[in-house]
């Protein structure tokens, strides 16, 4: 079989951004003469804790970074985002591109012992399909999963998806244990908080708010590998905390910007701390807010016009990600440059105009100088940057008339004020626009993705039908230049419309001891399974 085409121009485009973005040295490589060493115990920080470790209806962070130790995906990707072998080792796609064949790899056991098969992803590509807010785009076209044998899968598609071979990482497409969830509902089966996986390391426990640990797996198909003995994942909210716990010792390792922004620069003076921005170019980041399209006042396009003419997006990186970032006018971030348009560039900061738009809207300044009152969400997924992002719209808003209150809540309230009791009028978020704004983007403004409880999806309620026809038929389409023309029409429309209002490309960053050898040997990062991973 012949393994996959070349990088597509968006992925080599947004790798280069991302790689000219880097504001510090990755931790030493190993050199030729040192070799991994086996043995010790990693403590690995992610936050915030979500109610699952497994990630197969949810885009969270925290089973991304924790899970994929566990379980793993059909392939892995380097920097360039050419996939590489995982649990498939050999595929193929016809000259149609409706048939992708997987030669799975022979041996391989799930953690209780029992053989991984292609019935197992057959399950979870249909899972996916159904229950994962990006997965619903990504194998929107499936049509069925054939499994003529233990180890061959074949996905039959209806249509082209062009992204599709980009989308298979454990962290995207974990491929889950099918004896153990068939016939349940996968978003409550009890597997997902004690997860049973392939990968290299086997749960062990989790106390809530406190640790999660992961023990070596020693049946692990890819020996010697792993060369950890264990991984501690500590949850510690407070980004001053683990900025402490850092600089103690306590901490070996965390990413997305783990410390807070304003201490990074003296953390990564000290001889023993390193940071690096490799391991983010299969995510994407960008940062924006939503606008409840239920909200009457915000129902009025030109409120939110008005709104979106009261932020400055250029303090907006300079005060809120420390100039970690870039302007980002658009859903499709700047780094996709194959598909971003570049001539949008959103409503210039003009509170005037602004004040002059909710005039004219019918909402005058009332006696005590209020127009009307909106309550505001965070996600604190990206603490510090949301929290400030946050916290400069509410002063915005105030100066042109509107009074906002700010709700602070952990996780899972954020999840569930904003995509299951839609408690919200504006919600400050991450859109990750991932390796292809199908995959990444599509899930925000696609009316078919605005369903109760389905996270990181259509938090806005957005329905515009041409919207929708863009977008589906940018999915299947092969050529590149009729996509890109696609996608520039979405743009163009959601710049008209704004149910949402899209602020800053900003780039996360990796801080570790420089005794942690290869945490990031991908364009996934720390979303990897850590099997490489050793202690000098």
């Amino acid at each position: 079989m012949q393994q996959l085409p070349s990088v597509p121009a968006p992925v080599r485009h947004l790798v280069w951004a991302l790689a000219c973005a880097a504001t510090a040295l990755l931790a030493p490589a190993a050199s030729a003469q040192d070799q991994p060493r086996s043995g010790g115990t990693l403590n690995f920080v992610a936050v915030p804790e979500a109610a699952t470790l497994v990630s197969i209806d949810n885009t969270f962070g925290f089973p991304q970074k924790v899970g994929s130790k566990i379980y793993q995906g059909l392939l892995r990707y380097d920097f360039a985002l050419n996939p590489q072998a995982e649990l498939a080792t050999e595929w193929s796609v016809s000259r149609d591109g409706l048939q992708y064949t997987f030669t799975l790899r022979p041996g391989v056991q799930w953690h209780d012992g029992k053989p991984f098969t292609s019935d197992d992803v057959a399950w979870s590509i249909q899972a996916l399909k159904e229950l994962h807010p990006r997965g619903r785009a990504t194998f929107a076209n499936l049509a069925e999963v054939r499994t003529p044998d233990a180890h061959t899968a074949v996905l039959i598609l209806s249509k082209p998806a062009p992204y599709l071979l980009t989308a298979l990482a454990s962290s995207e497409s974990p491929i889950l244990p099918a004896h153990l969830y068939r016939g349940t509902d996968a978003r409550t089966n009890p597997w997902n908080a004690k997860p049973v996986g392939t990968g290299p390391f086997v749960f062990k426990e989790w106390v809530r708010a406190s640790h999660v640990i992961l023990e070596r797996n020693p049946n692990y198909w890819d020996k010697p590998r792993p060369y950890l003995d264990r991984i501690v994942v500590h949850i510690i909210p407070e980004p001053a905390a683990r900025a402490a716990a850092f600089e103690s010792g306590k901490l070996d390792l965390g990413g997305d910007t783990p410390v807070p922004l304003g201490d990074l620069e003296r953390l990564t003076k000290l001889p023993a701390l390193a940071s690096t921005t490799q391991g983010y170019e299969y995510v994407g980041n960008l940062s924006q807010f939503e606008f409840n399209l239920s909200t009457p006042e915000l129902a009025n396009a030109q409120v939110r016009r008005a709104i979106a003419h009261a932020v400055d997006r250029n303090a907006l990186v300079k005060t809120a990600w420390y100039g970690h970032g870039q302007v980002a006018p658009t859903p499709i971030s700047p780094v996709l440059r194959n598909y971003h348009d570049a001539a949008i560039r959103g409503a210039a900061y003009d509170p005037k105009l602004a004040e002059r738009l909710l005039d004219e809207a019918g909402y005058r300044r009332k006696a005590d100088g209020h127009r009307f009152a909106l309550r505001l969400i965070f996600n604190p997924y990206y603490f510090e940057g949301n929290r400030r992002t946050t916290e400069y719209l509410r002063q915005a808003l105030k100066r042109i008339g509107i009074d906002a209150s700010v709700a602070s809540n952990d996780f899972g309230a954020f999840v569930k004020s904003a995509y299951t009791d839609r408690n919200f009028d504006i919600s400050v978020n991450n859109l990750n626009n991932n390796f292809d704004p199908t995959v990444g983007v599509q899930r925000i403004y696609w009316s078919k993705n605005f369903q109760k409880g389905l996270g990181f999806s259509n938090a806005s309620g957005y329905a515009n039908a041409e919207v929708d026809s863009l977008l589906e038929q940018a999915a299947v389409e092969p050529d590149q230049a009729k996509r890109r023309a696609l996608f520039q029409r979405f743009q163009q429309i959601v710049d008209r419309d704004l149910p949402a209002v899209n602020l800053v490309a900003f780039q996360p960053i990796t801080v570790a001891n420089r005794k942690v050898q290869n945490h990031t040997v991908g364009g996934n990062g720390l979303n990897e399974s850590f099997a490489d991973l050793w202690l000098k």
